[in-house]
C-alpha cells in the first residue's frame, strides 16, 4: 500500500492499493461512521421529458460517503465500502446510497474523527515494503500440504496424496511421490518468488525428501522443522517451532499465535486473563487491561449487527489507558481459538475478582 497523504490532525489519509493484502488491511481500518472519498462509478438514471426512466448509464464521479458497511472477500479482489453520499456532483442525489468497489490500483481517502494508535500502526505496517513470502510444506509418508505465509496470515495452496509403499525406505525413495513434491515446490517458488521454505514432517520424512532434492538453489531456501501431523493444523504447529523462529519472527501470524497462546496460558492458570464481551468490558472500565485481543470475525459480526460502536468504545478506552490493541485474523488457528472464547479477550495488568 502506498500512502499518498497523511494528515492525522484532520483525520485524513489517502492511499493507493497495490495488492490484495492491502484490501484486507483496509477492511480492518475502515469503520462504520468514517468517511471515504474518491473516484467511483455511479449508475445515473436517464429521465425522459415524460419523467419516465429511459435508461441507465455508468458515469465516473468523485464522491464522499459516510460509511455504514464494509465487506471484503479475498477471492473477489474487491473491497466494498457502502454508505450514504455526503458530497458529489449536482446530478447525484445527496443522502442516497452508494458502494465503492475498490480494487488493486485504485486510490481512496479515509477520514476519521480520530485515528487510534493501533490503526496508525496497521497503516504503517501495510505501507512498508512487503516481506518476502514464505512457503510452508508439511509432509509424511503419503501426504504433502503447501501453504503460503503472508502478512495477514496464511493461505493453503494445495495438498498432494502419494501412493507410497510401507515396506521400507528403499521403495519410498523409488516412488514418484517425492518428485511430485519437489516439482510442486519449484512451481510455487517460481510463481510466488519464494525465498524461504519451511519443510516440516513427523519422523524422518523431511530428511528423506531433502536427500532427493538435487537443485542446490532450492535446497538453500529450506529450513527443516518437526510437526506431528500434516495439513492446516500442522502449519500452526510449525509456526511455533524454535527451528523457524528466526525465519518467521517478523510475520504477523506468528505474533498472533504467541499472543493467543499467552492468553490461553493465563486462562489455564486462572490468573491474568478475561474473555467474552462482558468480562472484557468490566476489565476495561477499571483500567485492568494490558493487551486487548479482538478477532476479525467478532468485528465483522458487530458491524453486521449494528453494535460495533460498543466495541469501538472498549478499544478507545483501553488505548487511552495505555493498553495494547491486537486484531487477530479469524482465518488462522489463533483467530479460531479466540472466536471460541467469544471473539474478544484480554491479558490483564493485575488479577481482578
Amino acid at each position: 500500500m502506498r500512502i499518498l497523504k497523511k494528515d492525522f490532525k484532520h483525520g485524513e489519509v489517502a492511499v493507493k492499493v497495490e495488492d490484495i493484502d492491502d484490501l484486507w488491511y483496509l477492511s480492518q481500518l475502515i469503520d462504520p461512521g468514517d468517511f471515504v472519498k474518491g473516484k467511483t462509478i455511479r449508475k445515473i438514471k436517464l429521465i425522459g421529458k415524460d419523467e419516465q426512466i429511459r435508461g441507465i448509464k455508468k458515469k465516473p464521479v468523485y464522491l464522499k460517503i459516510k460509511v455504514d458497511k464494509v465487506g471484503f472477500h479475498e477471492y473477489s479482489d474487491v473491497l466494498r465500502v457502502s454508505g450514504t453520499i455526503e458530497e458529489g456532483p449536482e446530478d447525484v442525489t445527496k443522502a442516497s446510497h452508494h458502494t465503492f468497489g475498490t480494487g488493486i490500483g485504485d486510490t481512496i481517502t479515509i477520514i476519521k474523527d480520530h485515528w487510534l494508535n493501533y490503526q496508525i500502526e496497521r497503516l504503517e505496517e501495510a505501507s512498508v515494503e512487503k516481506d518476502l513470502k514464505i512457503l510452508i510444506c508439511t509432509i509424511d509418508r503419503e501426504n504433502a500440504g503447501f501453504a503460503l505465509l503472508k502478512k495477514q496470515g496464511y493461505k493453503v495452496l494445495s495438498n498432494l496424496e502419494g501412493d507410497v509403499s510401507k515396506k521400507g525406505d528403499a521403495e519410498i525413495k523409488e516412488s514418484v511421490f517425492y518428485p511430485q513434491i519437489i516439482k510442486q515446490l519449484k512451481d510455487y517458488v517460481d510463481r510466488y518468488q519464494i525465498k524461504q521454505i519451511i519443510l516440516a514432517s513427523p519422523a524422518f520424512w523431511k530428511q528423506e525428501l531433502l536427500k532427493q532434492i538435487k537443485d542446490d538453489e532450492l535446497k538453500q531456501k529450506i529450513t527443516l522443522a518437526t510437526c506431528n501431523a500434516v495439513g492446516e493444523e500442522a502449519i500452526d504447529e510449525v509456526l511455533k517451532r524454535p527451528e523457524v523462529k528466526n525465519v518467521l519472527s517478523r510475520e504477523r501470524t506468528t505474533k498472533e499465535l504467541k499472543l493467543v497462546e499467552s492468553l490461553l496460558g493465563e486462562i489455564a492458570k486462572n490468573n491474568l486473563a478475561v474473555y467474552g464481551l462482558e468480562q472484557t468490558k468490566q476489565a476495561t472500565e477499571i483500567g485492568a487491561i494490558s493487551e486487548l485481543l479482538v478477532s476479525t470475525n467478532f468485528i465483522h459480526q458487530k458491524r453486521q449487527e449494528g453494535t460495533f460502536l460498543e466495541i469501538d468504545k472498549i478499544v478507545r478506552l483501553v488505548e487511552s489507558m495505555k493498553g495494547e490493541i491486537h486484531i487477530i485474523n479469524s482465518k488462522n488457528q489463533a483467530g479460531k481459538k479466540l472466536d471460541g472464547l467469544g471473539g474478544i479477550a484480554a491479558i490483564l495488568r493485575y488479577k481482578i475478582s
